[in-house]
């Protein structure tokens, strides 16, 4: 079974299109037989996916700070997880998502969505991620995001071969076809330092 990551808010924002999508995703879960890996929590989207894949039988693997579950949170909905992973820190969190998965998603979101997914692409340029990356672009939400990163390639910051290891698509079969043939960056090398030819004069 496929694990995949999804990055989402604990917010279902202010459409009722997200909430659909956010079933859609779920549903789509569990036609492919993948199994959720996702931050624990059961309010917002998290809620609305986790729940929907539980209640139709499927497997959703939560993974949360202690000190969240020492506070109690989400105590019910952890109970009712598949498998529940207790990291120290948000930082091992972001870290043991990756590490579970063989795919990330992010849903529209806040900021710890966006944070999340960015740092998932980020370490693929670095070698340190090998699954693929998608946006679901749901509503066309991300497409300010689409704009900025075509103008990281325009002004010389990203390459335009590393541009294409994203997708940003409001379709889950066209996502699907891209982490099914999905070829992780090369990883960056740098030339070593040449010696600072004025020191030696």
């Amino acid at each position: 079974m496929k694990r995949i990551a999804v990055y989402c808010g604990a917010s279902t924002g202010n459409h009722p299109i997200y909430t659909q999508a956010a079933i859609q995703l779920a549903d789509w879960f569990i036609e492919n037989h993948y199994e959720l890996i996702y931050g624990g929590g059961g309010v917002g989207l998290m809620g609305v996916i986790s729940n929907r894949i539980l209640a139709k039988g499927g497997q959703v693997h939560g993974v949360m700070p202690k000190q969240l579950v020492d506070r109690g949170a989400e105590s019910a909905q952890l109970a009712a997880l598949s498998a529940l992973t207790v990291v120290a820190d948000m930082s091992e969190r972001k870290a043991k998502m990756m590490q579970l998965s063989t795919g990330c998603i992010a849903m529209p979101g806040g900021v710890g969505t966006l944070e999340e997914i960015i740092q998932s692409f980020s370490w693929a340029r670095l070698g340190d991620n090998p699954n693929p990356c998608a946006f679901y672009n749901v509503n066309n939400y991300y497409q300010p995001l689409i704009t900025m990163f075509d103008q990281m390639v325009t002004a010389g910051f990203l390459s335009a071969e590393d541009r294409q290891k994203i997708i940003f698509s409001d379709s889950l079969s066209t996502i699907q076809q891209f982490m099914a043939t999905y070829v992780p960056p090369r990883v960056r090398t740098y030339p070593e330092s040449q010696p600072n030819k004025s020191a030696s004069r």
